[in-house]
């Protein structure tokens, strides 16, 4: 059931962005009254699932869902229709229409594609609002775990003042993608501030390594699941771990230190339960456990035994304009970030290209509008960005050879262009082996 879930996620946002996209093309090419041939959603290579035909305009569903496609009449694209471009030129063709013309169908696709991401982001902001602990409150620092932070040099208990020059005012679920892209940050650690550098290869070293997140909220110890080999019948799920052995503990890292010194024995401990203190006892395991699974705690309990405040900032629909076009824009210039560096031999950052595995992956098990709404948007900026790119056989090819005539006052030969187009199709094939080949790499490999 649960891959299930995870592919109807995957598709139906496939499917919204494609469908989306190619509209893009569709309606100014037909208000520009350029003939549209076909509209399909995914490849109809050899044949199609379904398809009808509307006028002039085949609408369709293909097999192979690596996209979608508009066929322009008049234009050199993938379909390569060198019988079409022999006969004379007619009105209704791409290739007749002014380079003004052609150039906004060609950029209608992204267009939509961004505008996509920021009404997505505004209908968030209004409908889901601001989660965040403020950083200020995070006053024992943060949880640090991952082995990459550690040896670039963090620890837990630092607070994180800055990143790239920036100052954090809130700890929320961007922290971790900031910290990745990030050059250069400032912590405290014992009152005393420094700088961390973070290494190039940063990337390349975190995908060698499992740990989910690098920077997590310290939170208490509270009992999960108990194994049922587990010699600690004094514990319940749900008790808060409050000292072990006579020492206090407010945090699950400050517990592992003291079960890590006493592997192999018994020590007194103290929980909280019902919100009464009970002192029991409890036997350490010769490798530091207990023989449970870490619990945890709700918003509103973290708030009430006074961990963190969890604020909520909700937003009337008009104050959740700005923001969400803030956030469109801050996840836009984050995902520049990353195709720079993914363009930098020095990061090694290219090895983490993903194909259709990776960005399946990326959907919960569990069906989550707002997780489904997030994905979507930020894949949409994606699918922009790399549209634009000067490709021959993207849109950002056919752009630049527009502008270029635009400037100039010549147009490319046809020749050209189909040379160009063939090109840009190798190119796109190679890429797409090179991204999908890392995912069955990764699979093979574990990581």
């Amino acid at each position: 059931m649960d891959i299930v879930i995870k592919l109807s996620q995957f598709l139906l946002s496939l499917s919204l962005l494609i469908i989306l996209h190619e509209l893009g093309h569709f309606i100014p090419a037909k208000l520009f009254k350029t003939r549209v041939e076909k509209f399909y959603l995914f490849f109809d290579v050899k044949y199609s699932l379904l398809k009808k035909k509307i006028g002039e305009t085949e609408y369709g569903i293909g097999w192979l869902p690596l996209g979608g496609y508009v066929k322009i009449s008049g234009m050199i694209d993938e379909s390569m229709d060198k019988e079409q471009l022999a006969l004379p030129p007619q009105p209704w063709e791409f290739r007749t229409k002014p380079a003004w013309q052609r150039l906004i169908i060609m950029l209608g696709g992204v267009t939509v594609n961004f505008i996509l991401a920021f009404i997505i982001y505004i209908g968030m902001a209004f409908a889901y609002g601001d989660t965040y602990v403020a950083n200020a409150d995070l006053k024992d620092g943060v949880y640090i775990e991952n082995p990459v932070m550690l040896k670039a040099g963090f620890r837990t208990g630092d607070k994180i003042i800055s990143i790239d020059g920036k100052k954090v005012e809130n700890f929320d679920n961007d922290m971790n993608m900031n910290v990745i892209m990030s050059k250069h940050i400032l912590i405290e650690r014992n009152g005393q501030q420094q700088t961390i550098d973070i290494p190039k290869d940063f990337v390349d070293q975190l995908s060698k390594h499992e740990k989910g997140f690098l920077v997590g909220i310290r939170m208490p110890f509270v009992v999960g699941k108990i194994s049922e080999e587990s010699t600690n019948t004094a514990l319940k799920p749900k008790d808060l771990i409050l000292s072990l052995n006579g020492q206090k503990i407010k945090y699950f890292d400050e517990a592992k230190v003291i079960l890590d010194a006493h592997k192999g024995k018994t020590i007194p401990a103290v929980v909280l339960r019902d919100l009464k203190e009970t002192p029991i006892t409890v036997n350490v395991s010769k490798d530091g456990k207990l023989g449970i699974a870490v619990g945890g705690l709700d918003v509103k309990s973290l708030d009430k035994l006074g961990y963190y405040k969890i604020s909520t900032k909700e937003y009337t629909f008009f104050e959740s304009i700005p923001v969400g076009l803030e956030k469109g824009k801050d996840q836009l210039v984050g995902y520049g970030k990353q195709l720079k560096m993914i363009f930098n031999p020095e990061t090694k950052a290219y090895k983490q290209v993903g194909g259709f595995a990776a960005i399946f992956n990326i959907f919960p098990n569990t069906w989550s509008w707002e997780t489904f709404w997030s994905i979507t948007a930020l894949l949409s900026i994606m699918l922009g960005v790399m549209n634009l790119l000067p490709i021959p056989a993207l849109d950002g090819g056919h752009v630049m050879f527009l502008l270029y005539e635009i400037i100039s006052g010549r147009k490319p030969s046809d020749k050209f262009l189909e040379n160009a187009q063939m090109v840009g199709f190798v190119l796109l094939i190679t890429l797409l082996l090179f991204a999908n080949g890392n995912d069955i790499y990764k699979a093979i490999v574990g990581r």
